[in-house]
């Protein structure tokens, strides 16, 4: 009898515990991190339990992209509705969507890691990405380039012209993503990118919604983990691919710490790395040159010296407080979520000027740092240690293509075109982009 006491009394204690942790996890911190704000100033939306702005955001954007827009509209209205609402209505604070549980799914990889465990990882990876090492890749970027630009020119030697809806613009960069990358080409690559666009495009529907019971969509994130795992099957790789630049890189860390547990990256790891990379390496790079062709057609005269672009791949970046800290005259306390809306950043008249939502490469003719009043304004592939690992890479690739497209084409904007701006991971056209190419 006194034992079975003893085990009620423990289980009542376990319980409490725990509610005690959900009742501060969901509530109490949150409220306080709230009031901590607010008593510097800081204004917005008042903490709701679960589903927090979810709500509001969705509503919002449905309306926002059920109708395209024209050129001289501002995209900011169109791609963050509410941030841009937020921002006009409270001045100064912008909500942070907390990170949805089923959207590790899609990929995790060194952008979902912090403090050591970043660190750690960031020092295996950075090598694979050294300019050095890429430049033994541009016969790759080069034989990718070539078959596109062949092919277009092979449906330009039968018409005048070719009215065409981009997508060929995505499959060059999962060619050049396998090619660079695994060693494979795009056809083996294919079943993964496949996937990967569906569990992003998952991903943006769960992000919109609570997390609570088991759903269609749920399960089928969770298939295409396993189906995409699966696939990438880390085996042998050749050197100079950037997956065998990445297993070197983790090995020579693994030997300069004694192949200590937690120094080195495992199987699991490589995997979310490349899934990361299969990711953000075609869609960024995608759009960034599908965006410069839209923007080219649109503004013809600068298709001979074209160099910058208005729209960047991500319209906004997030981070985490981790550690209370001071910035500036503002005390951030540990657990604050921080937006950085670049679209919004990228289009502030007060920063840019009164031409700061119009197309003109040539406030970059004296260099980046010189184009605005502020020197870090300007930053699409975010700033600081936590810059995008892959910058030199887009570029590269990016630089390449542009250049072998416009010795060879000219293009415009089709008559079938609707200006239709939509965050979808990245910033992408909602309707495509329809381009007419003419060869030269």
């Amino acid at each position: 009898m006194k034992l079975s006491s003893v085990a009620i009394s423990f289980v009542f204690i376990t319980l409490l515990i725990y509610a005690w942790r959900l009742l501060n996890w969901v509530w109490l911190r949150p409220k306080k991190l709230e009031r901590c704000l607010r008593q510097q100033g800081l204004t917005g939306n008042s903490y709701r339990l679960l589903h927090g702005d979810f709500r509001e955001m969705s509503r919002m954007i449905n309306e926002a992209n059920s109708r395209p827009i024209s050129f001289s509209d501002d995209i900011v209205q169109r791609v963050l509705p509410f941030h841009d609402h937020s921002i006009q209505k409270y001045a100064q604070c912008l909500p942070k969507v907390p990170p949805h549980p089923l959207g590790k799914l899609l990929a995790t990889g060194v952008v979902a890691l912090e403090g050591e465990q970043w660190t750690k990882r960031r020092k295996i990876i950075n090598p694979a990405f050294h300019l050095e090492k890429l430049k033994h890749m541009v016969s790759a970027f080069q034989l990718s380039c070539s078959d596109m630009v062949n092919k277009w020119e092979k449906k330009l030697s039968w018409t005048a012209h070719v009215n065409w809806t981009f997508v060929p613009i995505l499959k060059i960069w999962g060619d050049v993503i396998s090619r660079t990358a695994f060693g494979s080409s795009y056809e083996e690559g294919r079943r993964i990118f496949q996937l990967q666009r569906e569990q992003a495009h998952l991903a943006i529907q769960v992000t919109r919604s609570v997390y609570v019971f088991p759903t269609k969509t749920n399960r089928r994130m969770r298939q295409i983990s396993n189906e995409v795992n699966a696939l990438l099957k880390v085996g042998e790789t050749a050197n100079d691919d950037l997956l065998g630049l990445l297993m070197e890189s983790n090995y020579r860390e693994m030997q300069e710490n004694d192949e200590r547990k937690n120094v080195g990256m495992s199987i699991k790891d490589v995997i979310e790395e490349c899934k990361l990379f299969y990711l953000a390496g075609q869609e960024t790079t995608s759009v960034l040159l599908l965006w410069t062709m839209v923007l080219l057609s649109k503004h013809s005269n600068w298709q001979a010296c074209a160099r910058k672009r208005l729209y960047p791949p991500a319209p906004m970046l997030t981070r985490a407080v981790f550690a209370d800290s001071q910035v500036g005259g503002l005390y951030l306390p540990d657990g604050v979520q921080i937006a950085l809306p670049i679209l919004l950043i990228h289009h502030d008249d007060k920063i840019w000027g009164e031409d700061a939502k119009e197309f003109n490469p040539g406030r970059f003719s004296e260099g980046v740092s010189k184009a605005a009043k502020s020197q870090v304004s300007f930053f699409p592939f975010g700033y600081g240690p936590r810059i995008c690992v892959g910058q030199n890479f887009a570029m590269m690739e990016a630089k390449m293509a542009l250049a072998m497209i416009l010795q060879r084409f000219s293009f415009e904007l089709s008559p079938s075109y609707a200006h239709a701006p939509i965050s979808l991971l990245t910033m992408q056209p909602q309707h495509g982009a329809h381009l007419i190419l003419h060869g030269l």
